[in-house]
Formats: structure tokens, C-alpha cells, sequence
């Protein structure tokens, strides 16, 4: 089983170098950005950019542009020797690691904003987020070059404005969606799931509890309106701040009251001090 750490890149000529040699021998390069604080459902993500190519390459940078003044950029969790380890287990070819002054150096002026999917459900909680991910994420695209980049299904919304960024901007990169690993009790795997306490943390599965019985109700034909406020009003007296929740079209992201194509139930909401989100299909 491979134990060795990845080659570590922190220089961009540098990473540019290895990744041309590996295209010019014809090998398939699949990239995974990440923020860090690595777990079992990245490792997945590792481990499918693996079976569909020759070389799989992580990206390993916190994101100061996607946080809100108010949110946890400060104390997001960072280890990047722990990471690093953990990609050599599971045998991952190369790690990117580049530093903010690399990412934004001095004069950095662009921002890319994808309208429509971008402003609602996390948008209005969360303004500028998504453009400081589609700005990162074409940044990562641009200088990894890969042929495909994988995400987490888990962020579904993000998943889709980085889908419509690559399509408009002609980036040439294939964007997949893999499905959520969860925990045994269906909680979705999170770096931000370590801040819950012991109490909040035998709370956080009734969230994906709720998603699958509005799921399993919209798929029956029934509308979604008395589903969502009976599913909302469960969360909150679990203890749970729900920000939204509501059954969208996969592809739009605009709510939908009955189901009649590709869907997804979406829930954002804070437990305690941790701000969890999840969604299923329908």
C-alpha cells in the first residue's frame, strides 16, 4: 500500500513543469481541489480521480475569498503535514499547495460572479462567497490543467456554479460530481463536522432524516410545500437554526413546488455554532 507523501508543489512554474511532462507522455490528469482538514470523503474523491486517470493531483489551499467577515476563515482547520500524510496512504501523485501571495498576489483585481445559480439558497447568506470560489476554481483549473476535476456532491450548489463557470468561460475541463460519503447514521462528511460538541453531534443526523423523507415524498408526486414546513419545523425542535430548506430543479437551482424531472431537496442550517449543509436527489 503506498506511504509516501505526494510530490509537493508550492511554485507555479514548478507545478507547471511536471504537469506538461505528464501531458506530453499522454497521461490523463484528474484534479481535486480541497481546502484542507482532509477526511474519509475526500480520500474518496482521491480514490475515484485514481480509477478514471493516471495521475490524480489535490489542491490544498484555504480560500480567503469565499469567506464572509463573519464566518471561520480564521479557524478553519489547517494541518497540512496530517494532509500530506494522508494523500501518500492513499498513494496521490502530486499535492498543489499554494500560499495566499501566490493565489492574490500584489494588484490582483478579477473576480468571477455566475449569476442566477449563484444567488439563491447559500447566496444570500453568504454574499460573495461563490464568486471567491468560481475566481479560486478557475485559478486552480488554469494552472493544474487537468482533464477533469472532481467535487463533492455535498456542495451541490457550488458544484453547479463551477459547471456553468467552466461551460461559459470555455475552460476545457470535464467537472464530475461524486455522491456524498456519509457516516453510518447519514451524516454528511464535513471538515466543519469536529466543531460539533458530543450532544449537537448525536443531533446532526436528523438533517439527513428530513432530506429523505422529502425526497422520498416528492418522488411519490406529492407537492413539497407541506413536506418542507412539517421537515422545518422537526429541525428547529431538534435545536437545529434552519436557514433553508427546498426542493430545487438539479439543473436550474429555482424551487419547484411538485417534481416532475431532476431534483434535489436542499437544507442549510446552523447547529449550535456549526453551519451544516446538505441535499439529496429526488
Amino acid at each position: 500500500m503506498p506511504d509516501s507523501v505526494p510530490q509537493r508543489f508550492s511554485d507555479p512554474a514548478a507545478l507547471r513543469h511536471c504537469m506538461a511532462a505528464w501531458r506530453e507522455a499522454g497521461e490523463r490528469i484528474v484534479l481535486v481541489p480541497t481546502m484542507g482538514a482532509l477526511h474519509r470523503g475526500h480520500l474518496a474523491l482521491v480514490a475515484e480521480a485514481q480509477r478514471i486517470g493516471d495521475r490524480a493531483v489535490v489542491s490544498i489551499f484555504v480560500n480567503p475569498t469565499q469567506f464572509g467577515p463573519n464566518e471561520d476563515f480564521s479557524r478553519y482547520p489547517r494541518d497540512l503535514e496530517v494532509d500530506l500524510a494522508r494523500l501518500g496512504e492513499v498513494g496521490t501523485d502530486a499535492a498543489w499547495t499554494p500560499t495566499v501571495e501566490t493565489m492574490y498576489p500584489p494588484g490582483f483585481a478579477s473576480r468571477i460572479e455566475v449569476v442566477g445559480l449563484s444567488e439563491g439558497l447559500c447566496g444570500p447568506f453568504r454574499p460573495g462567497h461563490f464568486a471567491g470560489v468560481a475566481t479560486v476554481v478557475t485559478k486552480l483549473l488554469n494552472q493544474v490543467r487537468p482533464d477533469v476535476a472532481l467535487f463533492g456532491e455535498k456542495d451541490f450548489q457550488q458544484l453547479r456554479v463551477i459547471q456553468q463557470a467552466v461551460a461559459d468561460l470555455d475552460i476545457g475541463v470535464e467537472i464530475r460530481g461524486v455522491p456524498t460519503l456519509r457516516e453510518p447514521d447519514g451524516l454528511a462528511l464535513s471538515s466543519r463536522n469536529r466543531y460539533l460538541s458530543p450532544e449537537e453531534r448525536a443531533i446532526a443526523p436528523k438533517l439527513h432524516g428530513v432530506l429523505a423523507e422529502i425526497a422520498l415524498a416528492s418522488r411519490n408526486g406529492t407537492g413539497v410545500a407541506g413536506r418542507i414546513a412539517a421537515g422545518r419545523a422537526a429541525l428547529e425542535a431538534a435545536g437545529f437554526r434552519v436557514q433553508y430548506l427546498t426542493v430545487c430543479d438539479a439543473r436550474t437551482l429555482a424551487p419547484v413546488e411538485r417534481v416532475d424531472g431532476p431534483a434535489r431537496v436542499l437544507v442549510a442550517a446552523f447547529l449550535g455554532r456549526t453551519r451544516l449543509i446538505d441535499n439529496l436527489a429526488v
